[in-house]
């Protein structure tokens, strides 16, 4: 059985709260769907609750979050401590967006705001062949993010890339860590919330298309069951 510790640091805005839950509840959704077994404690930096030590912990999973990984807010350098801690006791970590980012500049990598502008709606990622985490050859998952992985750490192997995002999912040499870019925990609802959200923020032409883009497949149960066995597998070794 999987104990896996959310690591929330960012928050749905309160009027879709009610209706999607928190980004924790998200996950605890998408990790049962693979394993209605698993069990779920959460730390929400928001709520300035107090980081664990990940040595103590059986698995790590960092949120999303509105705030950038190089804004300088007071909460990032101590999870930066507390990632880098976790991965050199190969406790098992996944992070997803800002989780991606803030990993992969805690461990040396470069993040910034893409020139690129807004990723929103579904991306397809090519799948590095062979990388026995995510199986096949393509995944269509919903993003959201203007922020990207530039230079990844040099011990992170690029598994998930797209034009849009060339290092859209990493694996790391410690065999315990890995991070994507785009949001297996979102279903279509909340990915139109997010499409919502950029109104007035992103060009119209990209918000419509992303909007249109959620009428095709997704590949959330994959990618999502995927990171599930990846935890729980690294968890009982």
């Amino acid at each position: 059985m999987a104990r896996i510790t959310i690591i929330e640091t960012g928050r749905v805005p309160q009027k879709y709260r009610e209706r999607h839950g928190s980004f924790p509840d998200m996950f605890e959704r998408m990790v049962q769907a693979e394993d209605p077994n698993a069990t779920v404690d959460v730390v929400s930096i928001p709520n300035g609750d107090a980081l664990p030590d990940p040595r103590n912990l059986e698995a790590v999973l960092i949120t999303g979050a509105a705030a950038g990984v190089y804004d300088g807010l007071d909460w990032i350098a101590p999870l930066e401590d507390f990632v880098r801690t976790a991965y050199a006791n190969k406790t098992p970590m996944v992070g997803v967006c800002f989780g991606h980012q803030l990993i992969a500049q805690a461990l040396g990598g470069t993040v910034r705001k893409s020139d690129k502008g807004w990723g929103i709606g579904r991306h397809v990622y090519r799948v590095l062949p062979e990388n026995g985490v995510v199986d096949g050859e393509a995944v269509a998952i919903a993003a959201s993010h203007q922020d990207q992985v530039i230079e990844p750490p040099k011990d992170a192997l690029t598994i998930l890339s797209s034009d849009f995002t060339p290092h859209a999912g990493l694996l790391y040499a410690n065999g315990a860590t890995l991070t994507v870019q785009p949001h297996p925990e979102f279903d279509v609802e909340f990915a139109e919330v997010c499409c919502d959200l950029r109104d007035g923020k992103a060009p119209d032409d990209v918000v419509a298309t992303a909007r249109a883009s959620l009428a095709e497949p997704m590949d959330n149960a994959k990618l999502g069951g995927a990171i599930t066995r990846f935890l729980a597998k690294r968890a009982a070794t």
